[in-house]
């Protein structure tokens, strides 16, 4: 048995390709997660996966991320997938039909001209309703792989994680609260005893790596990752310049934990330190980056079936790429070269 860790990247509806990896990965019945450290859509697929292994093993979790995604917009009957697809133009023609609408450019600038508060209920969070049906017994419980989820703490600046407990309904939107579109999740902190505010935890851990450092979890950790780090084209539309800035601000601090792995790892090859001072953390990364630059902020804040179940499907692509590259690399060998990363 090959036992790993999960990081799940926020990234909006783009989420549906962890989804597909998730559901390939499921496929694999020598590969147990141990653990999932998740934030935004991320967090919502580890909350979904979680549910389904404590309430019934694999085909549960597969069918609990089918009903999520269903609630967001998505398409999962393979003829109606197929159906729309055929007539359905390219994924980039898509994603810039979606983002010159009528109906995203009001609601863009609606976003960038007006603040969440001033209109209260009217930018409630449409994922509120989706996550109040969440299984949180299951969620919760102490079975299954353990959970960590990543919320930005508007006061202080840093990342809080919830675990146990702790994921509850709210924790869940907190994570994923975009802070021009809706107004901070309140939580009571009880290592403060204060009511502290939350947005996004993008932009403070995207997917947040050091909870998964902890003894009992496996060295090895498959990053899912759903925000492109290179983009060659420049861009110069505001739109594309928003969006290149929000895909560069979620990926710092992924960078920023990724540098520091890289470090210990030099620092133990060269027997600077003792082995068994520090954990030698494996690294894997699941990603299709080609698909992703051809998609847009419009199609992360949009939700379409079409654009859902493709997404999907390039999910499962590019699991089934990695497991036939990499699978006998999990528990031996890192497949990232995190030293040529930042050379």
């Amino acid at each position: 048995m090959k036992r790993i860790n999960l990081a799940l990247q926020g990234g909006g509806a783009h989420g549906a390709f962890t989804w597909g990896v998730l559901d390939r990965l499921l496929d694999e019945d020598d590969i147990e997660v141990a653990a999932i450290s998740g934030t935004s859509a991320g967090a919502l697929n580890g909350a979904a996966f979680k549910a389904g292994m404590v309430a019934g093993g694999r085909d549960a979790a597969r069918a609990n991320l089918n009903w999520f995604w269903e609630q967001v917009g998505a398409i999962t009957a393979p003829a109606a997938q197929d159906w729309l697809s055929a007539f359905a133009p390219t994924v980039g023609t898509w994603a810039t039909l979606t983002e010159v609408s009528p109906g995203y450019q009001a609601f863009d600038m609606i976003a960038r001209m007006t603040s969440p508060y001033v209109y209260g209920s009217l930018f409630r969070n449409p994922l509120a309703r989706i996550v109040s049906d969440m299984r949180f017994d299951e969620i919760c419980a102490p079975d299954g792989p353990a959970l960590f989820v990543g919320a930005t703490n508007v006061r202080t600046g840093k990342i809080r994680v919830f675990s146990g407990d702790a994921v509850t309904a709210d924790a869940l939107m907190a994570s994923a609260c975009l802070p021009t579109i809706f107004e901070a999740v309140e939580i009571h902190d009880p290592r403060t005893d204060r009511t502290e505010a939350y947005w996004d935890g993008g932009y403070t851990g995207n997917p947040p790596l050091f909870p998964l450092y902890q003894p009992q979890f496996p060295d090895d950790t498959v990053i899912v990752n759903i925000n492109p780090l290179v983009r060659d084209e420049l861009p110069k539309t505001a739109e594309a310049i928003s969006n290149r800035i929000n895909e560069i601000g979620f990926n710092t601090t992924l960078l920023n934990e990724l540098r520091s792995i890289a470090f210990v790892q030099r620092l133990l090859a060269t027997g600077a330190v003792k082995p068994g001072t520090m954990k030698s953390v494996k690294i894997h990364m699941i990603e299709d980056d080609a698909l992703m630059n051809e998609l847009n902020v419009a199609t992360k804040t949009f939700p379409q079936p079409v654009i859902l179940a493709r997404l999907k499907a390039a999910g499962r692509a590019a699991a089934d790429d990695f497991l036939a590259a990499h699978k006998s690399d999990l528990n031996t060998r890192s497949t990232i070269d995190l030293a040529a990363m930042f050379s």
